[in-house]
């Protein structure tokens, strides 16, 4: 899906004003208690009959597939088990329903944010500096945050830190998957191919591709990561795969010019030369995929449910593989998706977002999100438990190579400063313009990178 588009600065500069005095308010001593734990919390429980409404805003409640009904479904259950909370639940507001940071922003220059929302973690910077979320681990206390990681099935290690920023707790991660190699096993056996042996690095992908190219006239394989309507999430794994970075590890420099990034540019620039990977948008890739017209497809698996309907509907196996590595080197996996974020700054409303956040990540939402979406279930050990994901998971191996990724994940980074967006667009302007368009990936990136330079935050 493509990513939130970027705010303004001075927007950016207005929302820090906004929320600064709100945050002081929110945080004032007054308002301080300490839960069972002895952490130091500042809102207060809620007590049995207080009457709180919230505005949920996700753009998991688009129309997209299997995603609505089932968080649809989950919020109903969390009304259910909490009368005295009422979740209005909206995507994001305006002309683009997944545009969910300007969304974010034009509500709260409004005055009127929503209480709890979705946020995708390459905007997660500029959403705890100028888009207002507040540091849930002040909110409700450290242990609170951390005990919501334990429990019978605890988070995975990888994912508890990424939604922190400067040491605290932004957003607590939610929903996303690592890049997974999805591929037709009906066109592996026309192609000569061995379904059971799929590609593991991308000079195999490219060989693979090559004879589903030459045997059945279908196309190869597509990485639907090198436009910049794609968003960088996934470019971002092709590139530490690869040995390098797209900003440094201090996060004070951009690095996606160099040997690393120029590298995986190069590899996907070959296979579309070669003739074998086709220039398709997002959704003509799913549509063209989805009626058995492309052997291999790099891609979330968030679309599982679609792709499990197009090819059943269609008549042609779908199986799913490990991202690819670059030679001897091994893949290195970067995390799609989003973390969920405190923007009121009303106490009642904040500790009734934080009822919601804990639902949302609990033992039954994943149930629900990884057997009905295809997300990653970020509590592992629930596919080992016949109460909850065993079964499916049986059933369903396609989520294997996405869980053996998770052990191994690196986090998907953010741009600094309220130019993030634009600092990726850049970046991902340039990828496209070397691999479709022809143009030469070293000076290519090298001038978008002095280009994005200038939009680096001054100290």
């Amino acid at each position: 899906m493509a990513r939130p588009r970027l705010s303004l600065a001075a927007a950016g500069i207005a929302l820090v004003a906004l929320t600064a005095g709100a945050c002081a308010t929110s945080s004032s001593p007054a308002a301080s208690t300490t839960d069972a734990a002895g952490s130091t919390s500042t809102i207060p429980e809620l007590s049995a009959d207080q009457k709180v409404s919230i505005v949920f805003e996700s753009y998991n409640l688009t129309s997209t597939g299997t995603w609505k009904p089932a968080i649809e479904g989950l919020l109903a259950e969390f009304q259910k088990e909490h009368p005295n909370i009422t979740v209005k639940a909206q995507p994001p507001q305006g002309a683009s329903q997944t545009d969910i940071v300007g969304s974010i922003k034009n509500q709260a220059l409004a005055g009127n944010p929503p209480d709890v929302a979705q946020v995708t973690f390459n905007a997660l910077s500029f959403a705890a500096t100028s888009l207002g979320a507040q540091p849930i681990d002040t909110l409700v206390g450290k242990d609170a945050v951390q005990a919501n990681f334990e429990g019978d099935h605890p988070f995975a290690e990888s994912a508890r830190t990424l939604g922190d920023v400067n040491g605290h707790t932004y957003a607590v991660p939610y929903v996303f998957s690592t890049p997974v190699l999805w591929y037709n096993a009906n066109l592996f056996r026309q192609a000569g191919l061995d379904p059971e042996k799929p590609p593991t690095t991308w000079a195999e992908v490219k060989t693979a591709a090559t004879a589903i190219k030459e045997k059945t006239g279908k196309g190869g394989v597509l990485i639907d990561c090198l436009t910049k309507s794609s968003g960088d999430w996934c470019f971002q794994s092709l590139v530490l795969s690869n040995g390098g970075r797209v900003l440094s590890e201090d996060g004070t420099k951009l690095t996606f010019a160099e040997s690393g990034a120029v590298g995986a540019v190069q590899m996907a620039a070959d296979l579309v030369k070669a003739g074998v990977s086709p220039n398709l948008s997002q959704a003509q890739a799913f549509e063209t995929f989805g009626r058995g017209d492309l052997g291999m497809l790099l891609e979330t698996s968030a679309v599982q449910g679609l792709f499990i309907q197009q090819s059943q509907a269609g008549g042609w196996e779908l199986r799913a593989a490990a991202e690819p590595g670059f030679g001897s080197k091994a893949a290195v996996p970067t995390n799609s998706g989003s973390g969920l974020t405190i923007l009121s700054t009303d106490p009642a409303k904040q500790r009734a977002s934080w009822e919601l956040i804990k639902f949302l990540t609990s033992d039954r939402a994943y149930t629900v999100i990884s057997s009905k979406i295809g997300y990653l279930p970020l509590r592992p050990s629930l596919v080992d438990d016949p109460a909850t994901l065993k079964d499916w998971a049986d059933k369903n191996p396609l989520i294997k190579p996405n869980l053996a990724q998770l052990t191994r994940l690196k986090p998907w980074v953010s741009f600094p400063g309220d130019d993030y967006q634009q600092i990726g667009d850049l970046m991902m302007t340039a990828v496209e313009s070397a691999v479709y368009g022809g143009k030469d990936a070293k000076s290519t990136l090298a001038e978008a990178q002095r280009q994005a330079n200038d939009l680096l935050p001054t100290k």
